[in-house]
């Protein structure tokens, strides 16, 4: 769990055809009459919820990828793409809290309902940021694009990475998986692993081309950008954890 934490359509995830409204762990009136149909509604608000919030996932792992592939390539244009689309990104948050805030005031849930609810607008603060890391490392190809340095192609492996980790959590979140959840969390040490020796790469090129260090800056802060997208997910592992426990627990000391 970092600081900030404490303080506070291709590459879809979608939900398996098993997971139905009985992974959200639903609980509250049951029974015929205005309880049911209350009861309903509510399901019906929560899954539009939970939908929004898979949408905003794979829009943050398509901007990954994509912001990537940009950096390698020196695609000046790819790389305009992400940067405005992350407003989209940006809008849906807005949208989601909206629904959350809603439901909250409108259908008054208790319990895990609204442990489900919490849980879904943390996990949208964190996909955010992630469609904001994912811009920033699109702006660093938008500057690297006319003489990409050799070590770019070793930030396509921590893309990768942290984009499997992303899609994972989501899974995770969708089937109220604690145990896979925790097993996202666990794999964030492979992220960390690619950083550094992408890191240590960079340096030893900077020793070589000194007169390339402003290149090389940027290229770290590209790597670091794509490290901490690693570090979020744990972050939303950490909310699936919360979701089926009721605990808060760092699984990233």
């Amino acid at each position: 769990m970092d600081d900030e934490r404490r303080a506070r359509e291709p590459h879809a995830v979608t939900a398996p055809p098993g997971a139905t409204d009985s992974v959200t762990g639903i609980e509250g009136v049951t029974g015929p009459g205005a309880g049911a149909h209350l009861r309903d509604h509510l399901e019906r608000e929560m899954r539009g919820v939970r939908d929004d919030v898979l949408r905003m996932g794979s829009m943050v792992v398509e901007a990954v990828h994509e912001a990537v592939e940009a950096l390698v390539d020196g695609d000046r244009e790819r790389a305009t793409a992400v940067i405005v689309n992350d407003v989209r990104i940006n809008d849906l948050q807005a949208a989601i809290l909206v629904q959350v805030v809603s439901t909250i005031a409108t259908q008054a849930p208790v319990a895990r309902d609204l442990r489900y609810l919490l849980a879904l607008d943390r996990v949208t603060y964190e996909l955010e940021r992630m469609g904001d890391h994912a811009a920033s490392v699109a702006k660093q190809a938008q500057r690297l694009a006319d003489d990409v340095p050799p070590g770019a192609t070793r930030l396509r492996n921590i893309g990768l990475a942290a984009a499997e980790l992303v899609s994972d959590v989501l899974r995770a979140l969708i089937d109220v998986d604690e145990e896979a959840a925790r097993a996202v969390a666990a794999r964030d040490d492979d992220v960390d692993h690619r950083y550094k020796s992408a890191f240590d790469h960079t340096m030893t090129w900077l020793r070589a081309e000194p007169n390339r260090l402003a290149d090389g800056i940027s290229l770290l802060f590209a790597a670091h950008d794509l490290e901490r997208i690693g570090d979020r997910a744990t972050n939303i592992a950490e909310d699936v954890v919360f979701l089926t426990s009721g605990r808060i627990e760092d699984l990233n000391p």
